[in-house]
């Protein structure tokens, strides 16, 4: 799929870290960025590569990942339309990528160098004030989810995991919440086995809270699976 100039700037009016951005900051970003396409699986780019660049999805789906010494893969976030991601080097000029940007579906981000992203976000004290409150928000993030590790039952990590990604991610439909990824990837992010993952499904959907499918998670009862995640247990 092509973009045009004005689509590029449309999208770029949608990104949370851009919303202190003026129209002649929208149309230079604009200018200097290329949209790339990876399909299903590909990468965007992989973990220890220099991080030159900057990306701003425009289509699809992506998921940051690491890959341990072990060589286990840890699922760290995933990342929707009009979100920023591999920005680590708009900060630090000579920073490596500390995760991996692997494509869930055939997926378009707007490349942006990451010189010119922080040449225009510093001549604007507001737009670099919004990416590093984005930064914090993740660093937070990761340290929730490793209290949650450490601290929590597997079935509350679980329901953790799925609602904040309904929080990101969810879709509302007629049937609930409707979310879509692996078991796999929701396994590597509570940090538990695909078989686990598995079991917990399906006693969630016997208790009529999910309805599961391939790569498809519908939320019946949000506030259910709520008290899931808080540590209580469902009337």
């Amino acid at each position: 799929m092509t973009f045009s100039s004005a689509e590029i700037e449309a999208a770029l009016r949608r990104v949370d870290v851009l919303r202190h951005a003026t129209a002649a900051e929208v149309r230079a970003l604009a200018r200097l960025g290329l949209p790339r396409a990876v399909e299903e699986d590909g990468f965007f780019f992989f973990q220890d590569d220099p991080a030159e660049q900057v990306f701003i999805l425009l289509q699809g789906r992506v998921k940051l990942c690491q890959i341990t010494p072990e060589g286990q893969q840890v699922n760290l976030r995933t990342i929707a339309p009009y979100q920023v991601f591999g920005a680590v080097g708009a900060v630090r000029p000579d920073a490596t990528y500390p995760a991996c940007a692997q494509a869930l579906e055939e997926s378009v981000a707007l490349v942006i160098p990451s010189a010119d992203f922080q040449r225009i976000l510093s001549a604007n004290p507001a737009l670099m004030f919004d990416l590093m409150t984005m930064m914090t928000d993740y660093i937070r993030e990761m340290q929730d989810r490793y209290r949650e590790m450490v601290t929590e039952q597997v079935e509350q990590r679980i329901a953790r995991v799925v609602v904040r990604l309904a929080g990101q991610l969810g879709r509302r439909t007629p049937a609930g919440i409707e979310l879509i990824f692996s078991r796999q990837d929701l396994a590597e992010m509570a940090g538990t086995t695909l078989y686990t993952v598995s079991r917990v499904l399906s006693g969630w959907e016997k208790r009529g809270l999910v309805l599961t499918g391939r790569e498809r998670l519908v939320i019946t009862q949000p506030h259910a699976l709520m008290q899931v995640a808080e540590g209580s247990v469902p009337t």
